[in-house]
């Protein structure tokens, strides 16, 4: 069996990778889980080290990840440059933070002495999704190898040269054999691979069915799950924000990674005295976007991954528009080679239609207004998911009131939802749980032991 590439700006196949066989993939187990310990034992000073010459190596090969990026997952040039970028910056965040993190925290008790140990769990699981192919790996890779964990990594089918480039990047940055490698397997077999006793946790970002059957078989075999899911972000503009800034930022809210990201802006709630002005600027900057070649650097915005993504974006635009919502721009499949969907503006969208109660993941923006502070607090909290929320408002009373009653992971005020290094990132609800980045998303898989010495 194989996995194939394909460039969504053409729908043309651009590489055949082999799938592990059972054996090959039975090798690969057996080297993690005995070489893990080991690993685990150097000095994180040693860990650290090669992690900083991971960057090193993301720096020198930028170029050439970047345009593998955009070749198999149909991302703008410059957006994969940026996401290189940022996985350089993530390596470069634990190998000078990990010793510190790691370190024993002592704690007064009633023993002579009492501390806290951090110690690694061993062989992690991750399953990992085409939309962010290098960064959603980094960000759990990074903290994951500097504090001894072995990585064991499946990503999606349709970006298995990022899967195998990422693995060549530890490997030149000099991490042993074993420390993370990457398989190429479909995905029930992965699924299969929670039971293994060889493996101690796993970590998953995806959809929600996915999330669902990995919780279910981590839960069955008693092993620690992190997951992040989808999102269905609300974007709140309040009567007093400053509306130009809030709607550039609303439209790259929107499309950033051609609108297929979990913490993309996906419901834009906005005060209804200032609805109509807002709309207007957002169908503006919506209409000065430029579609098309993603290797083009005056591309803002370019295909979907994969042609069933467009398809089911197109049925949810069909849906709310037959349930009673109005659209102001795009909504129609191109002509022409390649998965692109325009840039779509939806206003007087029904609560009860696809935009308004389903993840949509591409560039659709559907409006809603609300009456007050209090309707649009209700309505930004009426979804199931709960990864990130934005509001914007010049009011400091405002924006604590939202920060207060938010029901997210994260709340960005007058900015844009974005991951960074060292804050933590994850959902609530059906986002998800557990976390990533900072000291808290390094802990997530590890034994925090406890030590008690008496006299």
């Amino acid at each position: 069996m194989s996995m194939k590439s394909v460039n969504p700006a053409s729908g043309q196949v651009l590489n055949e990778y082999p799938t592990l066989s059972e054996p090959e993939l039975e090798s690969r187990l057996v080297l993690a889980f005995e070489s893990q310990p080991a690993f685990a034992r150097l000095p994180v000073e040693r860990r650290a080290a090669w992690l900083a010459r991971a960057a090193d190596r993301l720096h020198e090969r930028r170029l050439e990840l970047g345009r593998l990026m955009t070749s198999e997952m149909g991302k703008t040039f410059g957006a994969s440059l940026a996401e290189v970028d940022k996985c350089e910056w993530v390596c470069r965040y634990y190998a000078e933070n990990g010793a510190a993190f790691l370190a024993d925290e002592r704690v007064e008790s009633a023993a002579r002495e009492s501390r806290v140990r951090f110690q690694s769990l061993g062989v992690i699981l991750a399953i990992m999704p085409w939309n962010f192919p290098f960064w959603q790996v980094f960000r759990f890779a990074a903290p994951a190898l500097v504090a001894g964990n072995a990585g064991l990594l499946k990503h999606a089918s349709n970006v298995p040269g990022c899967a195998l480039a990422i693995e060549s990047v530890f490997r030149e940055a000099g991490f042993p054999d074993g420390a993370f490698q990457s398989l190429l397997i479909a995905a029930p077999r992965a699924e299969t691979l929670v039971g293994d006793e060889r493996i101690a946790a796993v970590t998953l970002t995806g959809s929600e069915p996915a999330g669902r059957a990995v919780a279910r078989a981590a839960g069955q075999h008693l092993k620690k799950s992190v997951l992040e899911l989808g999102g269905s972000d609300p974007f709140v503009v309040l009567e007093d924000a400053d509306l130009e800034r809030a709607a550039q930022t609303a439209v790259k809210a929107r499309i950033i990674n051609n609108g297929q990201s979990c913490i993309a802006a996906k419901r834009f709630i906005v005060a209804r005295a200032v609805a109509d002005e807002f709309e207007s600027l957002l169908l503006r900057h919506m209409r000065d976007l430029t579609v098309g070649d993603p290797m083009r650097p005056d591309t803002d915005l370019g295909p979907l991954a994969t042609p069933a993504i467009r398809a089911e974006l197109h049925e949810q635009v069909e849906r709310s528009v037959a349930a009673g919502a109005r659209l102001l721009t795009g909504g129609s499949l191109p002509d022409g080679p390649g998965f692109y969907y325009p840039p779509t503006l939806l206003v007087d969208v029904p609560l009860d239609s696809p935009a308004a109660v389903e993840e949509t993941f591409g560039p659709v923006a559907p409006v809603f207004r609300a009456s007050d502070t209090r309707e649009a607090l209700a309505l930004a909290n009426s979804t199931e998911f709960g990864l990130g929320a934005a509001v914007w408002t010049r009011n400091r009373a405002s924006a604590d009131r939202f920060i207060d009653e938010l029901q997210a992971g994260s709340v960005f005020v007058n900015g844009m939802v974005a991951s960074d290094p060292r804050l933590p990132f994850g959902g609530i609800k059906r986002s998800g749980y557990g976390r990533e980045l900072a000291i808290y998303g390094l802990r997530e898989f590890l034994n925090v032991k406890t030590v008690w010495i008496g006299e």
